[in-house]
């Protein structure tokens, strides 16, 4: 495994030098600034992460507003009390994507993130309180309580809302394999501590953020 100072050599030679690459690289919100998120933004975004897995995006932005219309702007009271009649209703309702099982999820959602304030009195005060160090286990605790937050869905989410986080990209993905941390993906809970680890190794060795050494990783890998 490469020591972070060539890793960030790679990228550099790719996008024009250390300057132009520190231009692309974007820094993860503060964790006071995640505690202030309010709680429906979080299931907001969270939902559009689900809605778009396997979807065209720019679609589910374009119909957003008539999401946040139809999810009473996503109280997390009001979707998580929402109905099997309500939810089905949805399924006539052309303004959104008529898709049942996600839909559903917003509601399953909404009551994991309710149960979540009760834990931890907010929302934003979980996701802040989770160390990058140990990010795997936030990735790992959502695909086990959240509904269709597996794979990249909570990766996107996290990413989106400013945590910090890496997101295991094609590129990503290669990145580790060439340095050998994983064989040829990362979709094991081992793959998972094992890319942890590097992550921590290699944010330590830079003085960077987990997003910073996620998006240097991708940009030093050869289209």
């Amino acid at each position: 495994m490469q020591h972070f100072n060539r890793l960030f050599e790679l990228a550099a030679a790719r996008k024009g030098g250390p300057r132009a690459l520190e231009k692309l690289l974007t820094k993860p919100k503060k964790a006071g600034e995640l505690r202030k998120i309010p709680n429906d933004r979080w299931l907001s975004d969270m939902t559009k992460s689900v809605f778009q897995a396997g979807f065209v995006w720019r679609i589910v932005d374009n119909k957003w507003p008539d999401f946040e219309r139809t999810f009473y702007g996503f109280d997390l009271h009001k979707v998580a009390y929402m109905s099997d009649e309500d939810i089905e209703s949805l399924m006539g309702d052309p303004s959104i994507i008529r898709h049942h099982t996600k839909l559903l999820a917003a509601r399953d959602n909404a009551a994991f993130l309710l149960a979540v304030v009760d834990e931890h009195g907010s929302v934003g005060k979980y996701f802040a309180d989770y160390p990058s160090t140990a990010h795997v286990d936030l990735l790992i605790d959502l695909k086990k309580r959240a509904s269709r937050m597996g794979g990249t869905s909570a990766q996107y989410f996290l990413r989106r809302m400013g945590k910090d986080s890496f997101l295991l990209t094609r590129d990503v993905v290669r990145a580790l394999v060439r340095e050998q941390v994983v064989d040829k993906s990362v979709t094991s809970k081992r793959d998972l501590k094992a890319a942890q680890s590097a992550f921590n190794i290699w944010c330590e060795q830079g003085r960077r953020s987990l997003t910073e050494v996620s998006r240097i990783l991708a940009m030093g890998i050869d289209s």
